[in-house]
């Protein structure tokens, strides 16, 4: 018998190992069916956001960025519609934890610039209508979120934009290019800070 357990303490420590590995691999990612991209674009498992910051200087911006979709509620979205303007996008979905932490400050921010031309939209590829809906009257956001299941919307940010985890927020100049992206659950500090220095610039 003392052979027997011997024999299987090894087998023992390898399986609370693997049990261990796998509870911590569950807890680090948003994994309810949402869906992450790589950096060029294609399908992959969800990746956490490491909350890094991107920004482009003027004239190296990519884009303009052509996004259009029809939001939960049935309305028409078209970036396009709001140049001269500084544009919000966030990708989000209902069960995702992160997505759920920032929406607040999102929904502040976005209410504080509206007067001085900030307009935002959501992006939602996970979701229908009744979580989604659900989402946005708990936290009270003033902005569309395009229904995208079909990843007609964020197809419009790949090759530019590399949304590698959920939430990202991506800002848009007044000419719709490219001007920053927060990977992961963005400081509002920070968003403030970016959403200042472009509603600074010219028209």
């Amino acid at each position: 018998m003392r052979g027997m357990r011997g024999a299987l303490r090894p087998v023992m420590l390898v399986l609370v190992v693997a049990i261990t590995a796998a509870m911590v691999l569950s807890l680090a990612s948003c994994s309810s069916g949402a869906q992450g991209y790589t950096a060029d674009g294609d399908q992959a498992g969800y990746v956490s956001g490491d909350k890094s910051v991107t920004t482009w200087d003027p004239g190296q911006r990519p884009g303009p960025i052509d996004l259009t979709g029809t939001s939960y509620s049935g309305e028409a979205v078209d970036v396009a519609d709001w140049r001269g303007d500084v544009v919000l996008i966030n990708t989000w979905y209902a069960g995702c934890p992160p997505c759920r932490a920032e929406a607040p400050d999102l929904a502040a921010i976005t209410g504080d610039y509206a007067g001085q031309g900030l307009h935002a939209v959501g992006i939602n590829t996970v979701d229908e209508a009744g979580a989604a809906q659900a989402f946005e009257r708990t936290f009270a956001l003033p902005y569309p979120t395009i229904q995208d299941t079909d990843g007609t919307a964020i197809a419009a940010l790949q090759g530019t934009v590399p949304l590698q985890a959920v939430p990202t927020t991506v800002l848009l100049d007044r000419q719709g290019h490219v001007a920053a992206r927060i990977l992961g659950m963005a400081d509002p500090s920070t968003l403030r800070t970016l959403v200042e220095d472009l509603l600074s610039e010219p028209a």
